[in-house]
């Protein structure tokens, strides 16, 4: 395993070796921005101590560009798209947790799966198929707050940075052939991280813990933000009701859903709110009832 001060001595001798080499074998000299450049991008992608919240949003859309090649966007319906938004908004308004660049946004993958996914930088993504079961705004809402979750505890850039640290030769071993002549190697350098992190983040899921951890703070933003802290616990019910008939999608990356429904029962105990819930009945049945096809 290579230490943070280290990596940098060992970056800057793989850099040396090249000059030399390129001079000796009559090679063009590499531009030195350029690496600089390509180096800092891909050096803050990989390390949670450095990168900035717009390294978080641009590496979390190129995740999120990979599960769009897997499922496509809903588009048909722009209400529903605008609604979700809204219920997110909502939760950002009334949390604590500090702004991030360029903000959080949710969008509709067409798929009939029960599924949903977050992204570093903000990015939700929410499957038609899990929309289709829930039963009120406010469980909408937890679902949103669960996956918001995971974003501002930066658990994506956690498992990012634990990858980093498992896989760093080799990742080093990439980034150096990318200078020693072959045009595509920075391309797919980077590409191959992103599809490492995919299979990671999306494939494999997070960890118990961070899933009981979101699970924490999604009961907290529903409850700072108005709704119901009961909107996570309707939800988790739902699935595990229709568990039994489904494979593969939230129940394959997710601890079990009793598991879930135990831990979030305890955190909800803390909040002795009336339920409002019935405000919202009406927008919710005319935006999500008449189906999303």
């Amino acid at each position: 395993m290579l230490k943070a001060v280290n990596k940098k001595i060992f970056i800057g001798t793989v850099i040396i070796i090249m000059l030399h080499q390129s001079n000796i074998c009559g090679q063009a000299i590499i531009d030195i921005k350029n690496m600089d450049i390509l180096f800092s991008g891909l050096d803050a992608a990989f390390d949670e101590r450095t990168n900035t919240p717009k390294d978080e949003y641009y590496l979390g859309r190129a995740v999120a560009a990979n599960i769009l090649a897997i499922y496509k966007p809903y588009i048909v319906n722009s209400e529903l798209i605008n609604y979700l938004n809204l219920i997110c908004q909502a939760l950002v308004i009334n949390s604590a947790e500090q702004a991030i660049y360029n903000g959080y946004h949710v969008m509709v993958l067409d798929s009939r799966e029960l599924n949903a996914f977050s992204t570093p930088g903000g990015h939700i993504l929410i499957t038609k198929g899990l929309i289709n079961i829930v039963p009120t705004e406010d469980a909408l809402a937890g679902i949103i707050a669960h996956e918001m979750a995971h974003i501002m505890l930066k658990h994506g850039i956690k498992m990012i940075n634990d990858m980093k640290i498992t896989n760093e030769a080799d990742i080093m071993a990439r980034q150096a052939a990318a200078f020693v002549g072959k045009s595509n190697a920075r391309i797919l350098s980077f590409r191959d991280s992103v599809n490492e992190i995919f299979n990671l983040m999306i494939k494999s899921g997070y960890s118990q813990p961070q899933e009981f951890e979101a699970d924490t703070l999604a009961v907290k933003l529903l409850a700072d933000a108005g709704y119901s802290p009961n909107g996570l616990l309707e939800m988790l019910n739902i699935l595990k009701t229709v568990q039994s008939g489904q494979s593969g999608g939230i129940f394959s990356t997710h601890p079990a859903i009793v598991e879930r429904i135990v831990n979030v029962q305890k955190q909800i105990t803390g909040y002795k709110k009336s339920d409002n819930s019935f405000t919202r009945r009406e927008r919710f049945s005319r935006i999500i009832r008449r189906g999303v096809q």
